[in-house]
């Protein structure tokens, strides 16, 4: 449930930034970092343990520690409740605390790692992929790098094109699922197609060989028709930049 858990540090780095951070502040205090697989830790089974600090909003956590420990025939340790740091530059969506989950906010829009070096690829157009689920923003970010002069290029909307009549996929398509997906039209009743495929892996995959090249094609086919005109782009949906 943690705000952009994909952006938290690995374990790893963030003990050695932990026993960097107590060696600066007091080099003679004794420490053991432990990783916690479930929410109480060595917690409830240590009985070296005397003390837990916790703060106003993790005083419960607290307490539960002391129940199990209890539960466990432990003493129950002294909870040392400290004050919260308010973060006096946070912004007007993040929390008025000290948070991590307001820092990962921050990192937002900024390079996490230098680009890989890729000599077979051409300097230009330059590809970003905006993906996600839904309301996960692709839109917004979509529109704010058109504003900068991006060329967009939705991949939603050229998967709806390549099931058209005439469109790259339909041929395929009709022959693959039956002439029972068509609408009166002769359009191609995503909805009846969709009840076909979908919870059938197999059948959910001779759809996706299919249709996903094809998206590719024309998603290439935009890049270079952008490129060629000077343009930065980017596809929202399962999307692209290029610059």
């Amino acid at each position: 449930d943690k705000v952009l858990k994909e952006l938290i540090e690995p374990y790893e780095l963030r003990a050695a930034k932990l026993r960097e951070f107590l060696a600066d502040v007091q080099p003679r205090v004794l420490y053991d970092i432990v990783p916690l697989g479930d929410p109480y830790g060595p917690a409830v089974t240590d009985p070296e343990l005397r003390c837990i600090v916790v703060s106003e909003e993790t005083r419960k956590g607290g307490e539960a520690v002391n129940k199990k420990r209890l539960e466990n025939g432990l003493a129950a340790l002294e909870l040392f409740e400290i004050q919260l740091i308010k973060d006096p530059e946070h912004g007007r969506n993040e929390e008025e605390k000290i948070s991590s989950s307001s820092l990962r906010q921050r990192l937002l829009g900024t390079l996490l790692r230098p680009p890989r070096e890729a000599p077979t690829l051409p300097p230009r157009p330059y590809v970003i992929g905006l993906t996600g689920g839904t309301g996960s923003g692709k839109t917004s970010i979509a529109r704010l790098l058109g504003q900068l002069g991006a060329f967009l290029i939705d991949a939603d909307k050229l998967g709806h094109a390549v099931y058209l009549p005439g469109g790259p996929a339909y041929e395929r398509v009709l022959a693959a699922f039956g002439a029972e997906i068509l609408s009166e039209d002769g359009t191609i009743n995503r909805k009846v197609l969709g009840a076909k495929v979908f919870g059938n892996q197999e059948r959910l995959k001779s759809l996706t060989d299919i249709v996903w090249p094809e998206i590719a094609r024309l998603v290439r086919k935009e890049i270079g028709e952008a490129d060629a005109q000077g343009n930065r782009g980017v596809q929202t949906g399962r999307s692209l930049l290029c610059r």
